[in-house]
């Protein structure tokens, strides 16, 4: 199997084991312990935080470690509209977010009073500085916009929309989930006042995230309990991996130079191929301002969910926005964000690259998927004709 899914999730780099590997065992003490146990292993948390916010560039104790990215956008979201629910009403988010910010917004507005506008996107999937002014008002509490889009990889000018949002009172947050593994995430050149990452997807372990909260800003815990983490994520801390979680960060940035000049002419053969030998294609996303090592595209009269089983069966891990609702193939909500039709959005297909893979790896996935895209194609209009 050639793995071309690293954007659902990478491998855990053998040296972020490593570090984590004493912690599962004789370093096992419980942080909130007084004693020697305890004291080492509160030691390791403090030192992951002071690693995270260093590569931030912000305070440690504006670092909330979580249980993923999940959590943490679930934290910024509900914590800091419930905080401001005496004096603002207003939620501005897209369509083309996560699910873990857009049904966290949705749920704020049918279970919680809140008011949600959603943001309009261009052909891209960006959300414009003219699209998001536009949404203000005196009333906005908090705007939410990724930093880079999961499924079709376009990257956000987050800095000048949080330009906009501190000049108009309001809180920023951006899922910088995706973009951790690529981007700059200086929050101090970001201008944010929240950020959501997730290890897993810079070869980290799954089940641990952070959330940075910029001093001052008021949140109300989605979980209570203990007072872990300034008392806004209560729960034993999860020792190893957040220890794991901080050293896949930092090889994230040490390294993100040379990741991002092994993924790219390799995301940029594809896109070219692709387009170029299949007919009726299309690059979803923004066609440079996107993921080093993201490429994604809409196949007319393609069924994706389809497509995955049979490259799945050729030996490629894909993935596709659309998804299987009581029997019926539905296209992603980013998809249809961009204003595709759906014989061209439930054809959707997603290919991204990571560390392991191969310049063989993609010439063996280009010359397998135009004859797929041919039966899928065939089958499709098949069960249309039937």
């Amino acid at each position: 199997m050639i793995y071309l899914d690293y954007a659902a999730t990478t491998p855990l780099d053998k040296r972020v084991l490593d570090v984590m590997m004493p912690y599962f065992s004789e370093l096992f003490g419980n942080p909130s312990s007084i004693h020697r146990f305890g004291q080492k292993a509160e030691t390791a948390i403090e030192e992951a935080r002071e690693k995270v916010a260093k590569i931030l560039h912000c305070r440690a104790d504006e670092i909330i470690f979580t249980s993923g990215g999940t959590e943490a956008d679930n934290l910024a979201l509900r914590g800091a509209m419930m905080a401001r629910r005496d004096s603002t009403k207003w939620l501005l988010t897209a369509k083309t977010e996560h699910p873990a910010v857009s049904k966290t917004a949705i749920q704020l507005e049918k279970e919680y009073g809140f008011l949600l506008e959603w943001l309009d996107v261009n052909e891209h999937g960006e959300i414009t500085v003219e699209s998001l002014s536009k949404a203000v008002c005196n009333n906005t509490s908090l705007a939410s916009v990724m930093f880079a889009n999961n499924e079709i990889g376009t990257i956000n000018p987050i800095a000048d929309l949080a330009q906009v949002a501190k000049a108009n009172n309001i809180l920023f947050h951006t899922d910088a989930v995706q973009a951790a593994a690529y981007l700059d995430v200086d929050v101090s050149k970001l201008n944010v006042d929240l950020m959501s990452l997730g290890g897993h997807k810079f070869y980290g372990p799954k089940g641990v995230g952070a959330l940075y909260v910029r001093k001052g800003t008021a949140l109300i815990p989605n979980q209570t309990g203990g007072s872990q983490e300034n008392s806004l994520r209560a729960g034993t801390h999860n020792v190893p991996y957040i220890v794991g979680f901080a050293e896949a960060l930092r090889l994230a940035v040490e390294e993100r130079e040379e990741r991002t000049n092994h993924v790219k002419p390799l995301r940029d053969h594809i896109i070219g191929n692709v387009l170029e030998t299949i007919s009726d294609s299309k690059l979803t996303g923004h066609p440079q301002n996107r993921l080093p090592n993201h490429a994604s595209f809409v196949f007319k009269d393609v069924d994706g969910n389809l497509l995955l089983q049979m490259l799945d069966s050729a030996g490629f891990a894909c993935s596709s926005g659309s998804a299987c609702k009581t029997g019926n193939p539905e296209p992603s909500e980013v998809i249809k964000a961009l204003g595709y039709s759906d014989d061209w959005a439930l054809g959707s297909l997603r290919v991204t690259l990571g560390k392991d893979s191969t310049a063989e790896h993609v010439d063996s996935f280009i010359k397998t998927l135009p004859s797929l895209i041919e039966k899928a194609r065939k089958l499709s209009n098949h069960k249309t004709s039937n």
